[in-house]
């Protein structure tokens, strides 16, 4: 997982949190660091403990870092850094939270298969039914927060660590009253690695959108 952190020069940073992968990726950081030792950052941690707990490990960093703009993405090349940009200037133009949207007009994706597609749309029209998020893409992964938003967040009770974090995060932020815009991405599957999407997982996430409407 990389976090992108930039402030008002428009240069970005990069945060990768690090869960113990054991296939090198921190060592092959700590070598780039030494190219850029001003703009790449790596933080470890010891074990698999989570999807969101990473996300929020690198917002707690970046908030504590004073960064004015934390964008969020996937390490898969799944998500295309040129759309960074996009998303900032969406957060720099007066949006609270920019969201990069495969299902907003000009989104898309691209080698999904059936399956994918059908349960990715299918939950997103589910959670905007129960929750009235009124995002399209409210599971999308490549997001940008004003550093405020962050900050008025309650991190600590954030509930969901897998499928229904990026659900959980949109919706804190809505009923803080902030603005939400989505920005059309396309999104390719994954060039490396391999989905860890499962019914279970979409199980997760079903469950996870009744506890928020209902649990608060």
């Amino acid at each position: 997982m990389i976090q992108t952190v930039m402030n008002l020069s428009m240069a970005f940073d990069i945060l990768f949190v690090d869960d113990g992968s054991p296939d090198g990726t921190a060592q092959l950081i700590q070598e780039q660091q030494s190219h850029f030792p001003n703009r790449i950052h790596l933080l470890q941690r010891m074990g698999k403990l989570g999807l969101g707990t990473a996300y929020i490990a690198g917002f707690r960093w970046a908030i504590a870092e004073k960064y004015d703009f934390i964008c969020e993405m996937d390490c898969d090349f799944s998500h295309t850094p040129q759309d960074l940009v996009r998303l900032v200037e969406a957060c720099h133009q007066g949006a609270d939270m920019s969201v990069g949207s495969r299902y907003t007009r000009g989104g898309g994706v691209v080698d999904w298969p059936l399956k994918r597609r059908v349960m990715s749309r299918g939950a997103g029209v589910y959670v905007n039914l129960v929750l009235g998020l009124g995002v399209k893409d409210a599971t999308a992964g490549f997001v940008c927060y004003k550093r405020q938003v962050l900050e008025s967040l309650d991190l600590s009770g954030i509930r969901f660590i897998g499928y229904a974090f990026q659900i959980e995060m949109k919706y804190k932020t809505k009923r803080k009253g902030f603005t939400i815009k989505e920005v059309p991405i396309v999104f390719k599957d994954r060039i490396l690695g391999k989905s860890k999407m499962s019914l279970n997982i979409f199980n997760e996430a079903f469950i996870g959108v009744l506890k928020m409407r209902f649990n608060g």
